[in-house]
């Protein structure tokens, strides 16, 4: 009875461990003179180096340590990083984002009419939706007449794509066929070279000058892949948000406006699961909050910095409900919940536009909101800010090293 009772103790106990392995980081930030520890103790860190060191202190930069449950269990080794508390200007502006692709994206596959049949070049060489065309004939593209020009100017020769699939580019060889229909060679593909659209700045970092913003990357509205960013060509413009379709369920709403000047504010450099990045031209006005670690945020009230009319940012009341700490999210770990009766009446809750609006509690930047619930206006998700903190001082180390 006892080897029995013995045994489901021991099986729930690997239950626990493997459940609390999956829904747990492998790696933690930490700040100097910070802690690591949350859900009220639930979890910690411990370790050999001191993890509380005083700022201005020689401390190790990454080490190794032992993530406990209620300071008694071993779960599984994690890998720290201390780091010297980040400080940004929480934004909640509306910005307009001018995206255009390294290559063009194959966003659909139709057959062609020809003489002797139906037909599908494309298909034929070995093409799919999602891939990314960036050179024709050795010769690159960027714009989707490019790659039809090349096509109807063939002369009945196959071509050379240059096709990007999965971060690797592979060539392929392509035969275009004469359409019955105008007479010109076809491919048999639809690509996209650009897109436009709303979304919300979420922070400026004043020590790398750049900024984060949306909190999700910006996908093609037909394949559902993130679009490869041409750095150089892509930028961000002022935008005025001059109403707002409010969200309903099943229905989303969404901010209404127009770019209001075609000038650039600030280059797009980075498009990432977990939003864009670039450099401001100027520095936005604003008080810098510190930035609190994964393991500081915690259910309950917060705040959301955003903008649903054509005034200034303005702050509505919200609560966290839900924490995901794995890793295997990206932009997805916080579930937000809008309490203020001012945002629910005027947009029903989150309505698409309002991506990447700081979310602050007790006066930290903790994340941005990046999706509406669709069933549920109310209700959405956000992503840590300590995601988007790494990633813009990625994108500024690069840019400031190009400038120097």
């Amino acid at each position: 009875m006892l080897t029995a009772s013995a045994s489901v103790l021991g099986l729930l106990l690997a239950v626990v461990l493997a459940t609390a392995d999956y829904f747990t980081p492998n790696s933690f930030t930490v700040t100097t003179g910070g802690r690591l520890e949350w859900l009220s103790g639930a979890f910690t860190v411990v370790g050999d180096k001191d993890v509380t060191a005083s700022a201005g202190v020689p401390y190790p930069k990454t080490y190794q340590g032992t993530l406990m449950l209620y300071n008694v269990i071993p779960i599984k080794t994690v890998d720290v990083s201390v780091v010297d508390q980040a400080c940004v200007v929480p934004c909640g502006t509306p910005f307009g984002i001018r995206l255009f692709a390294d290559g063009v994206m194959v966003v659909g596959l139709a057959d062609v009419q020809t003489g002797s049949g139906s037909v599908n070049p494309a298909v034929k060489a070995g093409l799919k939706v999602g891939d990314v065309i960036v050179r024709v004939d050795g010769k690159t593209v960027t714009e989707n007449g490019e790659v039809a020009r090349f096509v109807e100017s063939c002369g009945g020769k196959s071509l050379r794509f240059s096709v990007r699939r999965d971060g690797s580019v592979s060539t392929v060889t392509l035969q275009p066929v004469l359409s019955e229909a105008d007479g010109l060679y076809k491919a048999g593909l639809w690509v996209r070279s650009s897109t436009a659209g709303i979304g919300t700045l979420t922070f400026y970092n004043p020590t790398s000058r750049s900024f984060a913003g949306l909190g999700h990357g910006i996908c093609d509205s037909d394949t559902g892949k993130l679009i490869p960013l041409h750095v150089g060509d892509s930028d961000i413009v002022p935008v005025i948000i001059n109403g707002v379709t409010r969200g309903l369920q099943g229905k989303p709403g969404e901010l209404r406006g127009y770019f209001s000047d075609n000038a650039p504010v600030g280059s797009l450099t980075a498009n990432v699961p977990d939003g864009v990045y670039g450099i401001l031209n100027s520095a936005p006005r604003g008080k810098a909050v510190r930035v609190a670690m994964k393991q500081d945020v915690k259910t309950g009230a917060v705040k959301i910095l955003t903008t649903i009319d054509g005034g200034a940012p303005k702050y509505y009341d919200a609560e966290i409900e839900k924490i995901n700490y794995s890793d295997h999210v990206q932009s997805k770990n916080l579930v937000l919940h809008i309490t203020d009766g001012r945002l629910i009446t005027q947009a029903g809750g989150i309505v698409q536009g309002m991506s990447g609006s700081p979310v602050l509690q007790e006066g930290r930047l903790v994340g941005a909101v990046t999706h509406v619930f669709v069933n549920d206006p109310t209700r959405g998700y956000g992503v840590f800010a300590e995601n988007m903190l790494a990633e813009s001082q990625s994108v500024g180390s690069s840019a400031n090293s190009k400038v120097s």
